[in-house]
């Protein structure tokens, strides 16, 4: 009596046939998921460790090289002072970023509308970006007599241009099959803004954003080095300056994380609203099988 063993497991009753390469791409994005924040905390961890190893088998003093840990209890002594600053620079940061979005996309969008004004205005917008902020901040602080302005003008002229160029490409990225096809349909060109241009130019836009939350940051920082001015209305910026006077350097690595960590959580959030933004249509965002 002759036995036919079964040709696949679909017919014993056990289920699919097994996939070896399905199985070794499933277990490569796990490791992958894990890896993405293992990764960096990690290596984080191991540079702050050496850090800490290296003033210890240095003997160096804290006036030369701080600890890791000295810093986080100058930070924790000193919080209320830098606390405060913090809010300044983070006033400063906003608002310059809120009025380079609301300035960079409407002077997108009338680029996008008129030839003759994009020739017009884009050599001046170009001639901002290029010429080094640390040049053009004494001369603001010399005209403008509040100083919460020129700070807040200083911030914008960095942060405006990326989101200006970004959404003009945008803009003009627009599909152009569907652009004649809105004018064979009779659209007017604010219908084409409206429903074709200006949702072609949202990735860009928020690429831009991307860029200009941290160029705002480090404009603000900028125009506060360059204004100099002390008092209980100081960003981070002067307090780094004041302890290099007094040479208290833990202070001055504690005020430096505060603005690296500022620019990490502006990054992590216009990161956020760009992948919530997009996740649902735009092939930057979307998960592939």
């Amino acid at each position: 009596m002759s036995v036919t063993e079964p040709t696949s497991r679909s017919e014993t009753g056990v289920g699919p046939m097994f996939d070896a390469e399905e199985e070794s791409l499933a277990r490569k994005q796990r490791v992958e998921a894990v890896a993405k924040w293992l990764l960096p905390i990690a290596v984080l961890s191991l540079a702050i460790w050496y850090w800490d190893r290296l003033v210890v088998w240095n003997d160096i003093p804290h006036y030369i090289l701080p600890g890791p840990g000295r810093v986080m209890q100058t930070l924790i002594q000193d919080w209320g002072t830098l606390s405060q600053s913090l809010l300044v620079t983070l006033q400063i940061t906003l608002m310059a970023l809120a009025v380079a979005i609301i300035g960079g996309v409407g002077l997108a969008v009338l680029f996008a509308q008129s030839r003759l004004a994009e020739m017009s205005f884009s050599p001046f917008a170009v001639i901002l970006q290029v010429t080094p902020i640390v040049a053009i901040a004494p001369l603001i602080f010399i005209y403008i007599e509040s100083r919460m302005v020129g700070l807040l003008l200083c911030a914008w002229i960095v942060a405006f241009f990326p989101i200006l160029a970004n959404t003009t490409l945008g803009l003009k990225s627009a599909d152009h099959n569907l652009r004649d096809l809105m004018l064979i349909y009779k659209a007017n060109r604010w219908q084409r803004l409206r429903y074709l241009q200006l949702p072609s130019a949202l990735p860009y836009f928020l690429g831009g954003l991307r860029i200009a939350g941290g160029l705002a940051l480090i404009g603000a920082v900028v125009a506060e080095y360059v204004a100099g001015t002390g008092g209980i209305g100081s960003g981070l910026a002067f307090r780094i300056l004041e302890a290099g006077y007094r040479l208290n350097i833990p202070r001055m690595f504690a005020a430096l994380l505060l603005i690296a960590l500022t620019g990490v959580i502006i990054f992590a959030i216009t990161t956020a609203i760009s992948h919530f933004a997009l996740r649902k249509w735009h092939e930057s965002a979307l998960k592939r099988e």
